[in-house]
């Protein structure tokens, strides 16, 4: 793992702890600005970088435990799951922090990353400057029954093929995770495809392809595992612990962009952090699902740009 413009390499000690690092553009006069990806277990994405100005930024993106370049990787049954959980990636990114010696970041991400980031600043709420979300959720486990149960009666097909790959078991997402942990990787194997199968029935109406089937072999397989592993612990949080806590937000300016039908993660959990977070305003994109569009993409635009001159 390396950083970019001209500064030494990642210490190789925190390869274990933060995975892969890079950092772009702005060099040490940037405004200092973390990605963090969704998923969980999705990896960065070099094209995050798009939304910020390389001359205003010093950007850092970096994967999460087992995924990306992150070692060892999820893929790998021998990767002990017990060392992934979220409190183990909120220190992960402090220890970054410290590491890359920024006092103060901008937190940007969506979807699981809204979580983490939430996870993040309501701990170290010193640390963080302002945050910038697209599609919002907090992990919830109601937020996770609606996703891979309350949903369905939209999908009801896709839905019955999702049953039938975990065996029509009451608790789906445990079931999926217990069959991430098989012995056999063939077994392995079909439960991801049968994971990323409803992932992408569940967004197919946004008309952006299959995005979760696309991932292949190990990638995959690392996603699903983590994906599951993290569902069915409810992400080590109390049932509503993030919007419960937002007052330890206050201060923090934050805009939080969500689709009005997006069906993987409804418009109610962007509404409820909206309430509970005085500094952050919420915009509704009336055309945008989940995965955003180009109203979304333009207003993440003019926020960092706005973000960027303070």
């Amino acid at each position: 793992m390396a950083e970019a413009g001209g500064e030494q390499g990642v210490a190789a000690g925190l390869a274990a702890v933060a995975g892969g690092v890079t950092a772009y553009g702005g060099g040490p006069q940037g405004k200092p600005a973390l990605v963090v990806h969704g998923g969980p277990g999705s990896g960065s994405s070099p094209g995050s970088r798009r939304y910020f100005d390389p001359e205003a930024y010093r950007l850092v993106l970096f994967d999460q435990r087992g995924c990306g370049r992150s070692t060892p990787h999820a893929s790998d049954p021998a990767a002990d799951m017990a060392v992934n959980t979220t409190a183990h990636l909120v220190a992960d990114m402090e220890r970054l922090r410290e590491h890359l010696g920024i006092e103060q970041w901008l937190l940007y991400g969506g979807s699981w990353g809204s979580t983490l980031i939430l996870a993040y600043a309501e701990v170290y709420p010193e640390r963080v400057t302002e945050i910038v979300i697209a599609a919002v959720t907090t992990t919830r486990r109601s937020e996770t029954a609606w996703l891979y149960e309350g949903v369905a009666r939209f999908f009801p097909e896709a839905h019955a093929r999702f049953r039938e790959g975990a065996g029509h078991a009451d608790d789906l997402v445990g079931a999926y995770a217990a069959l991430m942990e098989h012995p056999d990787r063939s077994v392995r194997e079909k439960a991801a495809a049968d994971w990323c199968a409803w992932e992408d029935a569940v967004l197919s109406m946004e008309g952006m392809g299959t995005p979760y089937t696309d991932r292949v072999d190990d990638a995959r397989l690392g996603f699903v595992r983590i994906c599951s592993h993290y569902f069915a612990h409810g992400a080590w949080l109390d049932e509503g612990a993030l919007i419960r806590d937002a007052h330890r937000l206050a201060g923090i300016p934050g805009v939080l962009i969500h689709g009005r039908t997006d069906m993987a993660g409804p418009l109610d959990t962007a509404w409820e952090l909206s309430r509970a977070w005085p500094d952050a305003e919420l915009h509704v994109v009336e055309s945008a699902g989940h995965l955003g569009g180009t109203e979304t993409k333009e207003l993440v635009l003019a926020t960092l740009d706005r973000f960027a001159k303070g």
